[in-house]
């Protein structure tokens, strides 16, 4: 196997347009190569409030929102041919999830994200395309909206 004989794909959704066209790519070169592919959304829980973290219930019905989301994405996978797929959620930042938990327990040879194309100072600061660039073990494709 050569380093570009990518035989497992992790792709990270979130309903955005530049992670749609990584979604996109990730099912085209799973089609292409004959690999497996794990879809993977991380529920961020940063983005709540205080009592919401607090209150279990409020994020295990948040965790089961987002378990039926991401099975539409994986029924489009089927959809488009790929035999070998399944979809997970993780909670934390997704950046350091996917880079930290997801990916050692998956074993992907090739991550696949979306990066909106940033102009000016908003280019300055971290995103979580570029922390799973510069960190992730394996090799990673950033698909730009």
């Amino acid at each position: 196997m050569t380093k570009t004989d990518f035989k497992h794909i992790l792709v990270g959704v979130d309903d955005s347009a530049d992670a749609l066209l990584a979604f996109d790519y990730a099912i085209h070169t799973a089609q292409q190569l004959g690999a497996r592919l794990t879809i993977v959304s991380v529920l961020e829980s940063h983005e709540m409030s205080v009592y919401q973290v607090m209150d279990k219930d409020y994020i295990h019905g948040e965790r089961r929102e987002l378990e039926a989301h991401i099975q539409k994405y994986l029924q489009q996978a089927q959809a488009a041919g790929i035999e070998n797929v399944n979809a997970i959620v993780s909670e934390g930042n997704p950046g350091e999830t996917i880079v930290n938990d997801v990916i050692p327990h998956v074993k992907p040879d090739l991550l696949v994200i979306g990066s909106i194309a940033k102009k000016g100072v908003q280019r300055r600061f971290g995103s979580q395309a570029a922390y799973m660039a510069k960190y992730a073990p394996v090799s990673v494709m950033v698909i730009r909206e």
